[in-house]
């Protein structure tokens, strides 16, 4: 999903509605493999062709695919004009911000069980950095500006 936000951010900028169609279709896949349908959010790694995963790490949900998630989801609504991505950032935004938030201390956590409850207390570290999360959460802010006028 990241990689199609970086398509559409780029046919937004260029004005070239050619690379939209591509890149919606690169978020329309991503959905469908990896949006978890039994307990909801993203899983991490899935086979392309549906096969067991080999990462023992598979079914996590971490922070950054879900960040991405929801500035590509937004993104792909706004060049569009598809109501099903403004479905798809309201359930993704709402399971989001029900488990990667910590409500006591601020920030979010890095990586959760696929049950969404928390596999560890780190919130930063060797891969969780402060790039994902504010960027995507500011460029979402800065979208949402625009579309509300």
């Amino acid at each position: 999903m990241e990689s199609a936000a970086f398509v559409l951010h780029e046919a937004s900028a260029r004005g070239d509605d050619a690379l939209i169609p591509p890149a919606l279709s690169m978020i329309d896949y991503s959905l469908a493999r990896g949006w978890d349908t039994e307990y909801g959010g993203l899983l991490y790694f899935v086979d392309a062709e549906g096969k067991p995963p080999t990462r023992l790490e598979w079914d996590m949900k971490l922070w950054w695919p879900h960040a991405e998630a929801l500035y590509a989801l937004l993104l792909a609504y706004r060049l569009s004009g598809d109501d099903k991505y403004a479905r798809s950032f309201e359930q993704m935004h709402a399971w989001t911000f029900a488990h990667f938030p910590d409500p006591e201390y601020g920030g979010w956590y890095g990586y959760l069980r696929r049950d969404g409850s928390l596999s560890t207390p780190l919130k930063g570290g060797m891969w969780k950095g402060f790039f994902h999360t504010p960027r995507a959460l500011w460029l979402c802010w800065r979208l949402l500006g625009e579309m509300l006028g």
